[in-house]
């Protein structure tokens, strides 16, 4: 049977004619067509062509390699510029935007010649036509300027050009069809690898109904519920049944990347073929001490692009489980850039695990996944409630009036031109911050920054060009920082709506401006509406209103599901008190002392392992400090007391969990921060950990963003506090408890220790199986926790 591969125009030229080195000492010139800015620019030369110059003409062609194989070719031109005097005067318009000084482009790049190249050769064939022109249009996007580049081609010599393409790419396509054939065969075949629980079930369902009606779906599934089996393996299913193409898993932490990846490993020991890759950070990949992809500094970066196809073909047609490790043996067996080269590696693979990032972020999300207005991809969100801040951060800009000082100091002497501009930028932010201490305010909102940004512009634009040249390291450095977060400020500058604030704050060199994305909803449905479905997931998705409203730009047409935890009510005792207060007006040492005397009892009932959970360091130092002046002075008291400490690194991390060591023999407590690092995503089943003593309500510490989140979410919606403090806040204590609950199996004690836990605003946040609960006083809680497992003893 003969098959047919899809291809767009851009990605075949860019795939098989890349070459060269890796450079970028010359900033963001290798992907400036694909600012924001750039669309505008496209759009306005286009309507300047006035009526002979058609936009944005759809062109397709079918190439037949041979008896099993057509590649179909398509894109959209730019502009198809007509003669009305002579109807065989054609020429092909390819528009690229850019900040490089329009002088500095000498000639027309290879690859942009190829897409016109190739957009002229199916128009040429099309029409009939001998020959064709085609043109490249540089505009430049501070000044409008433009530079073009004209070549006249014979629609003969297009021809074998355009061939001799497409049958380079052929052999790509077919191993692509070979290997989907086989991995759709192991996915029929492909039973579920554990007995059904009926919660799970009920979610499989959901992701596969959502996957085969194009719909988003946002899942509350507690803690032992199988969310990562229960989410992958439906949408593997759904691939198998050609309802869906590739599936990115998404994570924010490391830790639930490599759940993703062992269960991919779990189903491939069932005979799944398919190809898993995890993408890892520059920083973490990168064989130098410090990233430096320039030729000079790294032998990878040279030559790069004339090496990476084949190591991409050896390793694709060998591996199936693509990790970090794997990726550095083929890079240093094939002499490229490790970093590069996975992201190529996983346009060839089924299933990407990969952080939010490389999705959602403007500025360094995958671009070579989004190049098709419509895709079929999945896009399958762990632990969902992230997502919210690292959004509003993802579309965010913030400069530093101190970064401004620095670069102007060290460019004046060398470069006074690109100085004053960089003075004059620096300027702006001061002027902002007087006019903020003439209110008398801490923070101001800014109504308006056109001026500056385009002062901004005409920085970058001279920064684009110093740049190119050879300059000391350090300054290469200081200048390349400055210029990429003032072009983050510009694109930022092209998303603004109604669900942005701008707002200035902070003193001398620390005062900053920052546009502040506060609803990234918008921002978010744009790349979601890319995919045809995305499953947002997480054990803690409540209330769920909050962030489908946040998180999805169609909240009413989406699905929401609440999966049923598995989690006995008997196996967990779970109760408030109303003697205990986290505000900051109550906080002092007899407050201290009150919450280490319901420590001391609540682990008096069974020796095992512990976790205290507060609101903060300094808080938490004051409890460590009464708790253990007083019991750890005891003899014999068979008690390990162990601190998180301020920015622990991973080892530090994995020390502090292996000592919460299985049937251990005396009580090992752990002191934290609620919405730390322990928090969430660590995983300490069966008796690794009893108990979760959840001091305060996790609600973020009042700052000039939570004031403006709650400002415009009152206005917005009613529910400002609740927007900005309240649902985030209880995130954070739904997390630390979900410590405790992690199997059917599990049993252990949840305290919740403050008194606005006995709230009705807050006790409407509790999930389900926090239902029911007990309200105890520091009387009643050592009988009630002994009567708990003395039973949990007798229903062995």
């Amino acid at each position: 049977m003969k098959q047919e591969v899809r291809v767009s125009v851009r990605n075949l030229v860019e795939f098989i004619l890349r070459n060269g080195d890796i450079s970028q000492k010359m900033g963001a010139m290798q992907d400036v067509d694909a600012m924001q800015a750039g669309s505008r620019a496209h759009r306005k030369l286009q309507k300047q062509g006035g009526s002979n110059y058609q936009a944005e003409v759809s062109l397709k062609r079918k190439v037949e390699v041979d008896d099993t194989l057509d590649i179909l070719v398509e894109g959209r031109a730019d502009g198809i510029i007509t003669n009305p005097a002579d109807t065989k005067d054609i020429m092909v318009d390819e528009i690229k935007g850019t900040f490089t000084k329009l002088e500095a482009i000498e000639e027309a790049d290879i690859l942009h010649v190829a897409q016109a190249d190739c957009y002229a050769c199916i128009y040429a064939n099309l029409h009939e036509l001998e020959k064709i022109k085609v043109r490249i249009t540089y505009i430049h996007l501070e000044t409008e300027a433009v530079k073009t580049f004209e070549f006249e081609r014979t629609g003969k010599a297009l021809e074998i050009w355009f061939h001799d393409l497409v049958h380079q790419y052929a052999r790509w396509a077919k191993w692509q069809i070979q290997w989907q054939e086989l991995r759709n065969q192991t996915i029929s075949a492909l039973a579920f690898p554990f007995e059904y629980r009926l919660s799970q079930k009920r979610m499989m369902n959901g992701v596969y109904r959502s996957i085969d009606e194009s719909k988003n779906i946002f899942i509350q599934a507690p803690t032992g519920t199988g969310k990562t089996l229960g989410t992958l393996f439906p949408s593997i299913k759904a691939m198998g049944s050609g309802k869906c193409g590739r599936i990115f898993y998404l994570t924010a932490k490391t830790i639930t990347r490599t759940v993703a990846e062992d269960t991919g490993k779990l189903l491939r020991g069932k005979n799944l073929r398919m190809k898993f890759i995890t993408l890892t950070a520059k920083e973490k990949i990168c064989p130098l001490e410090e990233c430096q992809c320039q030729p000079e500094f790294c032998e990878r970066a040279k030559g790069h692009f004339d090496r990476v196809n084949e190591a991409v073909f050896d390793m694709i047609n060998h591996e199936d489980a693509i990790d970090r490790a794997c990726i550095l043996a083929y890079a240093e067996k094939h002499r490229v850039c490790p970093f590069e080269f996975q992201l190529d590696v996983a346009l060839w693979c089924d299933v990407i695990i990969c952080d939010y990032n490389y999705v959602f972020d403007p500025v360094v999300y995958l671009k070579r996944f989004f190049t098709d207005a419509a895709s079929n991809m999945v896009f399958l969100v762990d632990e969902a409630h992230n997502l919210v801040d690292r959004a509003r951060e993802m579309y965010s800009a913030a400069l530093y009036r101190k970064d401004f000082d620095k670069v102007y100091r060290k460019l004046k002497p060398v470069r006074p031109k690109i100085a004053r501009k960089v003075h004059k930028c620096g300027q702006y932010l001061k002027d902002y911050q007087e006019e903020r201490e003439e209110s008398g305010g801490r923070y101001a909102v800014v109504r308006e920054v056109g001026k500056f940004v385009l002062s901004l512009m005409r920085m970058v634009s001279d920064m684009e060009d110093y740049l190119r040249e050879d300059m000391e390291p350090d300054l290469r450095e200081m200048v390349t920082d400055l210029y990429f977060e003032a072009r983050r400020f510009i694109n930022t500058y092209d998303l603004l709506d109604e669900k942005y604030i701008i707002y200035t704050e902070g003193e001398g060199g620390d005062a900053m401006i920052k546009m502040f994305c506060v609803d990234p909803s918008g921002n978010l449905s744009e790349r979601i509406g890319m995919s045809r479905s995305c499953i947002f997931f997480s054990a803690t998705l409540l209330p769920v209103q909050y962030y489908k409203d946040l998180l999805s730009g169609k909240p009413e047409a989406d699905y929401e599901m609440y999966v049923d935890s598995p989690f006995p009510t008997e196996n967990r005792l779970i109760f408030t008190v109303d003697d205990v207060s986290s505000r900051y007006t109550a906080r002092n040492q007899g407050q201290y002392e009150r919450i280490a005397e319901y420590i001391r009892k609540i682990i008096r009932g069974k020796n095992g392992n512990y976790l205290v959970f507060c609101p903060s360091y300094a808080f938490m130092d004051k409890v460590f400090d009464v708790f253990t002046e007083r019991e750890l002075s005891k003899a014999g008291h068979g008690l390990q007391v162990f601190r998180q400490e301020s920015g622990m690194d991973e080892d530090e991390r994995r020390a502090f969990l292996e000592n919460f060591r299985e049937k251990p023999h005396e009580t090992i407590l752990g002191f934290c921060v609620l919405g730390g690092i322990f928090s969430e995503g660590i995983d300490l089943k069966a008796d690794r950990l009893i108990g979760a003593i959840i001091v305060g309500t996790g609600l973020p510490g009042i700052g000039s963003e939570r004031e403006l989140l709650k400002s415009y979410f009152e206005e917005k919606k009613g529910r400002g506090f609740d927007y900005a403090y309240l649902f985030p806040g209880m995130n954070k204590v739904l997390q630390a408890g979900g410590r405790v609950i992690r199997s059917e199996a599990d049993k252990g004690v949840i305290a919740l220790m403050d008194e606005r836990f006995n709230y009705s605003s807050y006790q409407r946040l509790f999930p389900r199986e926090w239902i029911p609960f007990q309200k105890l006083s520091r009387d009643s809680v050592e009988k009630n926790i002994e009567k708990f497992w003395t039973e949990q003893i007798n229903t062995l």
